[in-house]
């Protein structure tokens, strides 16, 4: 043997021993996910909660009707306890950056120590296709997303399936249901709204009626109080504004109008407690700041973080309007019909027509058939105006209703006979 010949065949074993050692170095779950042949990335992640997880990037079809449109890459955390287990499909709504903390784990993940596959929702943060071509963005791709990817996972995880998601990610977890009502064992959506109108209408007289007339009037004297003092509040708002780099499709005391009017929304959206209201003979310093934490003006700036979200509400998944006439005489706009269009969408969608096929489609699978489904709401969370509440009388669909609860309503929430109940049934349900 020649020396070329020698070290050629000792570099071919040297390759094969570290091939070998890498291969052994890496874990059952790894190699698995490396023969999905969707996947293009797989990246270990630290977790304290998990065996192994990892960051993977999944190759999707913008169109699942239409492969030869173009694809582009989805962000898909799996966090693994065993194969054995069952797991738990995050369905979020929005982006997933946050499921990168080694810390998180999804509520239901833990109370069942259950795998999770958390999915970034197509064009959201590292989710988003280039070019950004809208026309892609629909609930019928996102389900279609869903399905590829438990089906790439079927082999890997034999097991039940739970899908969960909260709030847009709720809304997804029902629709998914609907397109494919035999992916999944299981379904929990959170505080998921079925609105059927870009404007809904059933979300205004909610808020009417909410809690008792003595906080709702406690509400609408902070927001009166903020309109009265336009004079001495709006140059700051529009420093305010200014400083943030913020840009607007409307006049900034019109901002300052729709604010006021997001304001009694989100206060009851997220539960804060209104005891935290100002009175109203505190000084612009704390009526600024106060309506600053509740209704920040970037919700309605250009390039908003939800501008994704805010073309599917006005393409197909629906949203609120507000209640003007408590405020007419201090208001500068007339009507705030249409504001949605007006204020967030990108200019080349102004105009885009509403689909209401949707909602008749979820509504009508909810309505003739019973699918293992536990709805959670609270009470108090404008949201639930658009709820599924409306279930009753079925074996296996469940609705919850945490009393006097916000968007932050979960399992754990609830009160502790309710909680039993529900982890029973998804117990019952998981030993099938």
């Amino acid at each position: 043997m020649n020396k070329l010949r020698f070290y050629s065949h000792m570099f071919l074993c040297w390759t094969l021993l570290t091939m070998a050692t890498t291969l052994a170095a890496q874990s059952t779950l790894q190699q698995k996910l490396q023969g999905v042949a969707a996947i293009t990335e797989i990246k270990p992640l630290q977790s304290t909660e998990f065996t192994e997880k990892y960051l993977t990037r999944f190759t999707q079809p913008l169109d699942h009707k239409h492969p030869e449109k173009g694809s582009f890459s989805q962000r898909v955390i799996i966090s693994h306890v065993g194969f054995d287990r069952p797991t738990v499909l995050v369905t979020e709504g929005y982006g997933a950056a946050y499921a990168l903390n080694a810390k998180y784990r999804e509520e239901i993940s833990k109370l069942f120590d259950a795998n999770m596959v958390f999915v970034e929702y197509r064009y959201f943060l590292e989710s988003t296709p280039t070019p950004k071509d809208w026309q892609y963005l629909t609930a019928e791709n996102s389900a279609d997303d869903l399905h590829a990817i438990r089906e790439a996972l079927r082999s890997l995880y034999p097991g039940k399936w739970i899908a969960t998601g909260i709030s847009k990610g709720g809304q997804t977890t029902m629709l998914y249901r609907t397109f494919y009502p035999d992916d999944v064992d299981i379904s929990v959506p959170y505080v998921a709204p079925l609105c059927y109108g870009v404007e809904d209408g059933r979300h205004e007289p909610f808020i009417r009626h909410i809690s008792t007339p003595a906080d709702r009037q406690k509400i609408e004297e902070f927001q009166l109080e903020v309109l009265k003092r336009k004079a001495t509040l709006l140059p700051r708002f529009e420093k305010y504004c200014n400083e943030k780099g913020y840009r607007f499709n409307a006049p900034i005391e019109e901002i300052l109008d729709f604010c006021v009017l997001e304001y009694s929304f989100a206060l009851w959206q997220w539960g804060t407690p209104l005891t935290t209201i100002p009175a109203s003979t505190a000084d612009d310093d704390a009526i600024f700041a106060h309506l600053l934490d509740i209704s920040e003006p970037s919700y309605f700036a250009n390039g908003s973080s939800e501008e994704s979200f805010f073309v599917q509400a006005a393409r197909e998944l629906g949203y609120y309007g507000y209640d003007t006439r408590p405020f007419k005489q201090y208001l500068s706009i007339t009507s705030a019909k249409g504001y949605l269009e007006r204020l967030m969408l990108p200019a080349e969608l102004k105009g885009m027509p509403f689909d209401k096929t949707l909602g008749r489609k979820i509504t009508k699978y909810l309505k003739k058939n019973d699918p293992k489904m536990i709805f959670i709401y609270g009470e108090n969370d404008p949201w639930t105006a658009a709820g599924v509440t409306w279930l009753k009388g079925k074996q296996n669909t469940h609705v919850f209703i945490q009393p006097g609860g916000s968007h932050r309503a979960r399992i754990h929430t609830m009160p502790e006979a309710t909680q039993e109940k529900i982890k029973s049934l998804i117990r019952q349900w998981l030993d099938e």
